[in-house]
């Protein structure tokens, strides 16, 4: 049986900054199954609109920060970039399983 995860829309952030989240078997996720209820440890970012340091060591392409697809980002670290740019406005994120995130106060 063919079990589709539709794809989730563009995260967007309140000082603008972008960038798609996605998690399935077919995303560089883990685990890499599909489920709406699922927690994900480490998800796929594709092409965010502006250079984040934050996930640049798991860049594809480190010299097309923008055009690239950012493999097995850890939960935390989606949080972090969100964050940073002040906080989600718009947009849908996976099911995160930030059991290992500590945040810093």
């Amino acid at each position: 049986m063919f079990n589709h995860q539709p794809r989730r829309k563009t995260v967007v952030c309140k000082d603008g900054f972008a960038m798609s989240v996605q998690a399935s078997e077919y995303h560089y996720c883990s685990p890499r199954e599909n489920g709406i209820a699922m927690n994900y440890s480490a998800v796929e970012v594709g092409f965010p609109n502006k250079k984040e340091d934050l996930m640049l060591d798991w860049a594809e392409d480190r010299d097309d920060p923008t055009g690239t697809v950012y493999a097995y980002v850890p939960a935390s670290i989606i949080i972090d970039v969100i964050e940073k740019h002040g906080g989600m406005v718009n947009g849908e994120l996976p099911g995160l399983d930030l059991n290992n995130y500590d945040e810093e106060e």
